[in-house]
């Protein structure tokens, strides 16, 4: 039954006419990063970036080299639109991206977390067998189908990702409207709709859309009666956040992935007309089904772990932060406040310095480390390699008060722990972050 269910040949038009929007929207990522100033401001000006905790290895290339860096995925991005050496191209952009993410962490959000899931999940898809340079230097490749499998992984995990976006925001803060009313204040100077933006109503409205939107898209998508509706309300939805949020590519490759749930005769016809139909829904077992499996349920157990381990993880995720990451938690709240860092000199322990982030930090830099406790960490372990360079061992002090949307002010690092002398926990508590009681 299970290999019927993942082995039937299905008609393969979705996954083509994908490939060529995904390749298209990942190239206009990967250029616009360049010519909006994203990778000067986040890669190339700071003297050293957040990357991953773990990965210090990955730091940006001297000189102009992230420009060439990014020029270079744009090139794998039209690779793939155009099916150029398809497999290898878009191995080559996963692992680049992979390394985009990894390095920084100034700019996280989950949308590049999502990228890079897809970017691993287009890499084992045959996209390529269509349309596509490959196929006309060499037509034996050619295939007018594909395993059901193939739409199957991708619906699952975008079922995963929206119905835990949903859930997460079932919190007193998303409900009495809070946060959307705080998000909405910076928007005020929009033109047309920043005034809209403002009003009661308006985020009464976001706050439960977003909400019902989340949880009931994909089951609204899968059914017949109310795929047209969904695909529509899809559409304002999308259109709204790219509007509102500008949040780059996000929006147009959510539109993107509603071609795997209209009907195959429906893609067919839309996108790939001249494309001969394949109906024989013939069930051919590949070499590799024992192996596909066991891999899918690895994946999708992990997909699944991930955004609750903070259930079991001390604190209120929405201060701490631990567990915040990999989790669709997608602008759940807002975080203000300050930091100060003093260092004290071992050699002279009855006197802290002051340190001045605006020497070392970026604008935007500054933002995470006045606010993230695994952004202080970081700036803590930077500051103490910056003086041992000199010779000098130090200890580094933070004094902090945050505020989470926009809620009373608090401190978040415990003032007398030296964050030289502890390590960063990523599926554990981290004791110097100060707990509260939820509100």
């Amino acid at each position: 039954m299970i290999n019927r269910w993942l082995f039937t040949q299905i008609d393969n038009s979705a996954l083509i006419i994908f490939r060529v929007f995904f390749g298209f929207l990942i190239t206009a990522e990967s250029f616009g990063a360049i010519l909006t100033g994203w990778v000067k401001r986040t890669l190339v000006e700071p003297q050293f970036t957040f990357n991953f905790i773990g990965l210090d290895f990955l730091q940006p290339l001297p000189g102009n080299g992230m420009y060439y860096y990014f020029a270079l995925m744009g090139i794998f991005g039209i690779f793939i639109m155009i099916g150029f050496k398809y497999r290898w191209s878009m191995i080559a952009y996963t692992i680049l991206w992979a390394g985009v993410y990894y390095m920084q962490k100034a700019s996280y959000n989950n949308h590049y977390y999502l990228l890079l899931l897809l970017c691993i999940l287009m890499s084992t898809l045959p996209a390529g067998n269509y349309f596509s340079l490959d196929v006309k230097k060499n037509p034996t490749l050619k295939r007018i189908s594909m395993p059901r499998w193939c739409i199957l992984f991708i619906i699952i995990q975008l079922w995963i990702v929206y119905t835990y976006a949903s859930v997460a925001k079932l919190y007193p803060d998303w409900l009495d409207f809070s946060v959307a009313r705080n998000l909405m204040l910076s928007r005020a100077d929009y033109p047309i709709v920043g005034e809209v933006l403002q009003q009661k109503w308006a985020h009464v409205a976001i706050a439960y859309f977003g909400i019902l939107f989340d949880l009931l898209i994909i089951p609204l998508l899968l059914w017949r009666k109310t795929r047209l509706a969904a695909f529509i309300i899809s559409i304002f939805f999308h259109l709204f956040n790219s509007v509102v949020f500008q949040i780059g590519i996000f929006p147009y490759l959510s539109l993107a992935f509603t071609v795997f749930f209209f009907s195959k005769e429906r893609i067919h016809s839309l996108f790939m007309p001249k494309k001969e139909f394949y109906s024989a829904n013939e069930l051919i077992l590949p070499s590799y089904r024992k192996l596909l499996i066991p891999i899918l349920s690895i994946w999708f157990v992990i997909q699944l772990a991930l955004p609750i381990r903070h259930w079991f993880i001390p604190g209120d995720v929405l201060w701490t932060e631990e567990g915040h990451k990999l989790s669709w938690r997608m602008m759940l709240r807002g975080r203000s406040g300050y930091t100060n860092f003093y260092i004290e000199f071992n050699d002279n322990a009855c006197k802290r310095v002051k340190i001045d982030k605006n020497q070392y930090l970026s604008k935007k830099q500054r933002r995470i480390v006045n606010t993230k406790p695994d952004a202080i960490w970081q700036f803590a372990q930077f500051l103490k390699k910056e003086h041992q360079k000199e010779g000098r061992d130090i200890a580094v002090y933070v004094k902090s008060r945050v505020s989470v949307n926009r809620k009373k002010s608090r401190v978040l690092i415990d003032p007398d722990v030296d964050l030289t002398t502890v390590k960063w926990n990523y599926f554990a508590t981290n004791p110097w972050v100060i707990k509260y009681d939820k509100e």
